[in-house]
């Protein structure tokens, strides 16, 4: 007799969710071939057969103002969503990452006797610690992708699973950055090659276009063979950013704009000015110098900056458990400020050699053969 097929419902609430969510997928398949996906997802989940109730770019906003600004629409989807899964249930439901949608739906899910497991832990070591009980009542296991994590968990008496990171087992350990730069057909072959990220939402590309832009202006009038790689992550932010080049009169800037190809241009790149988020991570993984900058409205920022554990905000940061990139943000992240910090960072051979160092340390640790120590961590909920 043949198995019931099996469902599991999944949310994810932005790129690097679709990312982790798109693995797991694919590893929980080689498991239970007659699995079935449903809920929120992006390109790579659709891609591993998911059936798409609501786009992911819905959840994909930041920042307090920004939220109030969307909360009836989020509120709606998930209500929806509830709804959908309490009259349906699934044999599983994933919330990964967006913990503000996702750990309230957990909850009225778990109450019904849904189990629930939520993927990459919120970060309750960097601020709003007292979300601990919310989550325990909320997820039935969670699944951490730093190591420090898991302790936590433990002694709070929620069951967690150490995974690693899966952009460690996808990124190589010692990327080819001499040949990077010859497929990029990046000349002179001395440049000095600047990555700079402003982020995959438009809400932080229109933040930061114009500091970028006037950062680069700064750099190249100090190198005046600098080349400028900006991977932007749809047309939308592209538009946006080109506009921004427009506006500034900055067309005799060598910036090239990139459809995506992030990683490429963090390979090639003597040094990156980039947008706080899972981009650090990645630019540390591929060994990457790299300043890191943020800004968002002013009461989001001090509202954050209140409920703030760590002195840090960046993952190489967080995960070395000291300074080891600069961190420039909000008022602080003038054009001179970034443009002198990326100048003596790409100048600093000593220092690039420690940052390789620690990055390599980083990589190791994480790498664990993720979206496989993920799925075994699920399977016996599908038991």
């Amino acid at each position: 007799m043949n198995q019931p097929a099996k469902t599991i419902a999944i949310v994810a609430g932005e790129a690097s969710g679709d990312l982790l969510g798109s693995l797991l997928m694919g590893a929980i398949k080689q498991a239970v071939p007659n699995v079935r996906f449903i809920g929120i997802g992006g390109p790579k989940m659709q891609g591993e057969g998911m059936d798409v109730l609501f786009p992911l770019e819905k959840l994909a906003v930041n920042g307090y103002l920004e939220v109030l600004r969307h909360y009836r629409e989020l509120v709606g989807i998930r209500r929806s969503l509830r709804k959908r899964f309490i009259a349906n249930p699934p044999d599983l439901f994933i919330g990964i990452d967006a913990p503000d949608f996702n750990l309230d739906l957990e909850s009225a899910l778990k109450q019904r006797g849904i189990k629930t497991v939520h993927y990459v832990s919120p970060s309750i070591w960097a601020w709003r610690g007292e979300r601990i009980h919310k989550i325990k009542q909320a997820v039935s296991h969670i699944l951490a992708l730093f190591p420090f994590e898991a302790p936590l968990y433990q002694q709070a008496g929620v069951p967690v699973t150490y995974v690693g990171h899966p952009l460690a087992d996808l990124l190589p350990e010692t990327p080819k950055r001499t040949e990077m730069r010859e497929q990029m057909r990046i000349l002179p072959k001395h440049a000095k090659v600047f990555a700079l990220l402003p982020g995959s939402r438009q809400s932080e590309v229109r933040r930061l276009a114009n500091t970028y832009i006037e950062t680069a202006k700064l750099i190249f009038e100090k190198l005046p063979e600098a080349q400028f790689l900006v991977p932007l992550a749809s047309r939308e932010t592209r538009t946006i950013f080109e506009n921004e080049i427009w506006k500034l009169e900055a067309q005799h800037l060598p910036i090239t704009l990139l459809f995506g190809h992030a990683h490429d241009a963090m390979i090639a790149a003597d040094g990156a000015l980039v947008a706080s988020g899972t981009a650090t991570l990645e630019a540390a993984l591929l060994k990457c110098p790299m300043v890191i900058t943020y800004k968002m409205s002013g009461f989001s920022y001090w509202l954050a900056k209140r409920k703030q554990y760590l002195p840090y905000v960046g993952l190489p940061n967080i995960l070395a458990g000291k300074f080891v990139v600069p961190e420039i943000l909000q008022d602080d992240a003038t054009p001179e400020n970034l443009a002198q910090a990326l100048l003596n960072l790409v100048n600093n051979k000593h220092a690039i050699a420690d940052l390789e160092q620690t990055f390599s340390t980083i990589h190791q640790t994480l790498r664990q053969d993720t979206a496989q120590k993920a799925a075994a961590a699920i399977l016996p909920f599908l038991a």
